[in-house]
């Protein structure tokens, strides 16, 4: 019995020494099984470019979001008739729910013509837009489901309008990679704080390295706006001790504990902290650029300088592999009243930048595999507002146009009513916008899923066609 005691202890200790030894091991395993997951691009916590469900047309997309909501029928929607019957009531029904009370038909106080091959009607604000017109993609017929800023916003960028999911570029992002190891994958140059605010380039249930990176905000002049804490004072060489230190750390905790995303991003997050400190400094100095380029964005007026700046970043990103890239002109379209002035100021500081970035785009051989997209979250009605000077609110027709990227150029899809109230043909709801934009990126969207709380979530919810009529 004494033997058997004696043994049952030294057991008990071989026991306990074998379950200290073996819980490292089995950790251990845990890691080599996630690492290996993560080689396949399952479930990925990492910015490595991955494949594409099949050939892909566009490797990056641009988006310039028109924050407040731009006038369709005053920029790229001609309307004649809304024209001739001027401060008449509207002939037939307005939307049940409406965001505020509103008048008579509004006839837009701008001119329009026809440019180009295709003869698309440009508005007299966009006269260095216009010169594009054979390359531009226009879909007429763009809705969404909710009439508040707040709502819409998050509909635009999350495709949905209640709760907090992901963001398109956290999706692309996830889907794909970057190409650059060296810059995050998704980049949000001044976006806005209000409306969602963080929500709106936020990964939320997707890992954290897939949310966007801001650089400044909608209240930094984006002269000023820089990617914070890349000007390190401590020598790389000991910040990388520190660093794989602190991976080892953070990595004998995984051992321990399992997968845990929240840990593996911070990881990642640290890695590429010390990259960005390589790169991103001489991305942001727009100083090597020739005056003429400077000039051609409009940098030297102070009326196209600020969106001028965000669109040559755009380019100097696009031309280094990062994947998703928004540029936010915040907070200006939404004119209930004060329209004339408002939107021509607005056009003016965008419409020469954004031509530059086209032809930029173009003459460097990036337009073909860059997807450039052009709106803000819903469109305005025709009737109007206020002391017959503004606009309120439409959720039910807006105007976006693309370009490049795959996209078929000088088509113009989809069409609203007389006035320009409602979509009414081939009409187009956000899902199937991001549907198509993740096909161009070569990402089928009802494969592009992600495990959370018991079921498989996707941009598209379970909605969304590719509009496989704008393909070129």
């Amino acid at each position: 019995m004494k033997n058997l005691r004696h043994w049952s202890s030294g057991f008990t200790q071989s026991r306990r020494a074998m379950l200290q030894q073996a819980s490292a091991g089995f950790g251990s395993l845990a890691l080599a099984s996630l690492l290996a997951e993560q080689s396949r691009g399952e479930a990925a916590n990492d910015l490595r470019e991955r494949l594409p469900h099949y050939a892909a047309n566009a490797k990056r997309v641009i988006f310039l979001f028109m924050h407040g909501g731009p006038s369709q029928v005053d920029t790229f929607d001609y309307k004649p008739q809304l024209q001739k019957d001027d401060n008449k009531p509207l002939p037939f029904d307005k939307p049940r729910v409406v965001s505020a009370e509103t008048g008579n038909l509004l006839a837009s106080p701008f001119s329009f013509q026809q440019y180009g091959e295709t003869g698309c009607y440009v508005s007299e604000i966009f006269p260095h837009l216009a010169k594009h017109v054979d390359d531009l993609t226009f879909v007429k017929s763009v809705h969404g489901s909710n009439s508040r800023h707040g709502a819409a916003l998050l509909e635009l960028h999350t495709g949905s309008d209640t709760f907090v999911r992901p963001s398109l570029g956290s999706w692309l992002t996830y889907g794909l990679g970057t190409e650059n190891q060296n810059l995050p994958g998704y980049m949000t140059i001044c976006p806005t704080l209000t409306h969602g605010g963080a929500n709106n380039w936020g990964s939320a249930f997707l890992p954290a390295v897939y949310a966007g990176t801001p650089i400044g905000n909608a209240g930094t002049a984006s002269e000023n706006a820089k990617i914070p804490f890349i000007q390190g004072k401590t020598a790389n060489e000991l910040q990388r001790l520190e660093l794989d230190l602190l991976g080892k750390m953070n990595r004998d905790r995984l051992s321990v504990t399992g997968p845990d995303s929240e840990l593996e991003s911070r990881i990642e997050s640290f890695e590429l902290a010390f990259r960005l400190q390589r790169e991103a400094p001489e991305v942001q100095d727009i100083t090597n650029e020739s005056d003429h380029t400077l000039k051609s964005y409009g940098i030297n007026e102070d009326v196209t300088k600020d969106f001028g700046i965000q669109c040559l970043l755009a380019r100097r990103f696009a031309e280094r592999g990062v994947r998703f890239i928004q540029l936010s002109h915040s907070y200006k379209w939404d004119q209930h009243g004060d329209l004339k002035n408002g939107h021509a100021r607005n056009a003016l500081e965008v419409d020469q930048p954004i031509s530059a970035l086209l032809t930029d785009l173009k003459q460097r051989g990036l337009l073909e595999d860059t997807l450039v997209w052009w709106g803000g979250e819903f469109g305005r009605t025709p009737v109007s507002q206020g002391s017959r000077n503004g606009r309120d609110h439409n959720p039910h027709a807006c105007t976006m146009w693309f370009c490049g990227g795959g996209m078929k150029a000088g088509v113009q899809h989809g069409e609203t009513d007389e006035y320009g109230y409602y979509a009414v043909k081939d009409k187009v709801h956000f899902h199937d916008l991001h549907a198509t934009i993740l096909h161009l990126m070569g990402l089928n969207h009802e494969r592009l899923t992600y495990k959370y709380a018991g079921r498989d979530f996707r941009l598209t919810d379970l909605y969304g066609e590719v509009i496989h009529e704008l393909l070129a």
